[in-house]
């Protein structure tokens, strides 16, 4: 039986959501008529998701639907129900999602996470902003058949719900996953069935699922597809089993553009990372040892801790930057070598800690040098993340098969890092 039951208000958006799971792996199973669904055909199925069209529909006809079918679907075997709203929150969230927890254990309680970052729907202060512009002031104000009159989650969703709920906003988040735990859990001795949430990012779609996750609350996920995403890589294996990953950033491009996603990424999320004294490489061998291996033994020694690792070139900072003039060596020679420096330090992290399944790697010389190190013939193009960002795997060699994502220093807006790496988390199920 299918591990993840999605139940969407129209055909659109459960397609939508189908696909954003397939894009991570994840087999999906869209329902199209259920006089003929043989549940058999969901064993081999990680997904199964169920359009109701009900969006449009009265509220008392919205919930049998989205009851019926929850009672349907409902298993042991599901790990995850989802209530696939509409991004702009028209129809019948609130009762929609009574009807699935009425339907579940009487403590099960909706997360609702209405954020979609790439349709540029966000919700900060308990109100959603459709490209920075507040809902009710949007398209989806003058619908005709579902209008939305106003931009406050809450209200949009207490005027439907007959449950008791809270809200969490960015003030929270900014206190970190332990405090959203607790604040769950007294939401959840209080009596609170429904939780909204603020999101603004996928890193905070990320650090809320982790906090539902283990806070150890029975819960629904109620959101228009990238919330229910992250849970299911965070909870479910799919059929073709993914080991436990990590990723291994490496940037050597002592860029403007660079620093700036650099930072922007490390306001987002926090890593493992330590600078590398490039001026240790090419000082002398001796001195270029030592270096690498301080880096490899601290990346080693922190990994267990953290699903992203960073290995950045001090000389991002333009006050850290080699003078050429004090170097014996020829400007190209001290390139060689700094690029040699960051592959060999890659080789042997991934060579030690086999956990490391992706790669992103900044600056193309640095990329060249690895793929020499790996021994590789090159890369398998699999997909562009951004302009001049491509995700691929490495071909033959000592990591064949390795995923891996390239771009060159100056690509990209300020958040490139931070959507290439969030791209390869998808990818690994991390």
């Amino acid at each position: 039986m299918a591990r993840c039951v999605i139940i969407a208000d129209d055909l659109t958006g459960a397609n939508a959501t189908g696909a954003m799971l397939q894009k991570i792996n994840y087999s999906a199973y869209t329902v199209m008529n259920a006089e003929r669904l043989n549940l058999s055909n969901l064993e081999t199925c990680d997904c199964v998701v169920y359009p109701t069209d009900s969006r449009a529909s009265e509220a008392k006809v919205a919930y049998n639907r989205v009851y019926n079918v929850t009672e349907l679907l409902k298993s042991e075997d599901v790990v995850l129900y989802s209530k696939r709203i509409d991004s702009t929150l028209r129809g019948n969230i609130g009762v929609e999602a009574d009807a699935m927890l009425d339907c579940l254990d009487k403590d099960t309680v909706a997360m609702v996470v209405p954020c979609f970052p790439e349709s540029g729907r966000i919700v900060c202060g308990g109100y959603m902003l459709v490209n920075n512009v507040p809902l009710h002031k949007t398209e989806a104000a003058i619908d005709p058949i579902t209008p939305v009159c106003t931009s406050k989650l809450e209200k949009i969703y207490e005027i439907q719900s007959k449950y008791k709920t809270g809200s969490i906003y960015i003030e929270d988040l900014m206190k970190g996953k332990e405090h959203v735990i607790e604040t769950l859990k007294r939401f959840a001795y209080s009596g609170v069935r429904a939780v909204l949430f603020d999101a603004v990012s996928h890193e905070d779609i990320d650090l809320i699922a982790d906090a539902v996750i283990e806070s150890k609350i029975a819960f629904i996920a109620v959101d228009p597809g990238p919330f229910t995403a992250t849970v299911a890589r965070k909870c479910i294996i799919p059929n073709v089993k993914k080991e436990e990953s990590k990723i291994l950033a490496v940037v050597g491009s002592v860029n403007a553009v660079a620093r700036q996603q650099m930072e922007e990424f490390f306001l987002s999320q926090e890593p493992f990372h330590i600078f590398a004294k490039t001026a240790e490489f090419v000082k002398s061998k001796e001195a270029r040892e030592q270096e690498i291996s301080r880096i490899v033994n601290e990346v080693l020694t922190n990994s267990k801790d953290y699903a992203v690792c960073c290995v950045i070139g001090d000389g991002i900072y333009l006050e850290n930057r080699i003078n050429f003039s004090s170097v014996e060596t020829r400007e190209g020679e001290v390139s060689s070598i700094i690029n040699k420096s960051f592959a060999s330090i890659t080789k042997r992290i991934v060579d030690s800690q086999p956990k490391f399944h992706g790669i992103y790697s900044c600056g193309g010389d640095i990329t060249v040098a690895i793929s020499k190190e790996f021994d590789a013939s090159g890369i398998k193009l699999l997909g562009e993340v951004l302009p001049l960002a491509a995700y691929g795997e490495i071909l033959e060699g000592s990591y064949d098969g390795m995923k891996i994502i390239t771009k060159g220093g100056m690509a990209g807006g300020k958040t490139a890092m931070r959507d290439c790496i969030q791209y390869l988390k998808e990818k690994l199920l991390i």
